[in-house]
């Protein structure tokens, strides 16, 4: 119901710079042109959107979401939308060249399947990126963070959505943050579902980028 104002209030909840950052993650993670990308809770399409600039006209992008109010808002020529989950992804055997997942890992019930599902669907060498919202290690650092999206951000949702619940949206997007495992379980996940090269890169202690790479050769 609030996903015709997601995007907004993204904006403002990132101060302009989502896209740049995103864009930059991907080029960090081996997007290449050309490559068949499977973008896993697509949501509106702001991992796509950059994925879609990189790999040019001779690629193409499949998003997979559960909710058909944020696939409805995806805006992009070209891009194949399909519902579904990550534990249970509507694609085929190697599929993919690269899978993204953009900030939607803490929604997911079960990584153990959904990192099996991703290793399904990549080709033989091909490549992930996982990008979260990592909370702070200091108990500072936790509060200014906690305060800014339970507080702030809800007061300004209010300013900028329409939609009534918005606001309380962002709230939850928080409990998220807080409730989602700790990196090192996610990276031993990975590494158990039989991805290789597994690492974490981070930007302000916050942003986290989990890549990884299916054994074999593209």
């Amino acid at each position: 119901e609030t996903a015709s104002d997601y995007d907004r209030i993204e904006r403002v909840l990132a101060w302009g710079t989502g896209s740049r950052y995103r864009r930059m993650a991907l080029q960090r993670a081996g997007l290449r042109p050309g490559d068949k990308v499977l973008d896993v809770g697509i949501g509106t399409g702001l991992v796509a959107r950059e994925a879609c600039a990189l790999i040019g006209a001779a690629g193409s992008l499949v998003g997979v979401d559960p909710s058909p109010g944020m696939l409805s808002q995806v805006a992009l020529c070209g891009v194949q939308l399909r519902v579904g989950r990550a534990e249970q992804l509507p694609c085929d055997d190697g599929e993919a060249d690269f899978l993204s997942m953009g900030y939607a890992l803490r929604h997911v019930s079960d990584i153990g399947c959904s990192f099996a599902e991703f290793h399904r669907a990549l080709r033989p060498g091909g490549r992930l990126l996982i990008l979260e919202i990592t909370r702070p290690q200091s108990r500072i650092g936790t509060a200014l963070l906690k305060a800014y999206m339970r507080t702030l951000v809800p007061v300004i949702a209010r300013v900028v959505a329409p939609q009534h619940d918005s606001a309380e949206l962002w709230r939850y997007y928080w409990d998220t943050i807080e409730a989602c495992i700790a990196p090192a379980q996610i990276i031993a996940a990975l590494q158990a579902a039989g991805f290789e090269a597994v690492a974490r890169h981070t930007e302000l202690n916050i942003f986290s980028e989990y890549s990884a790479v299916k054994p074999g050769v593209r």
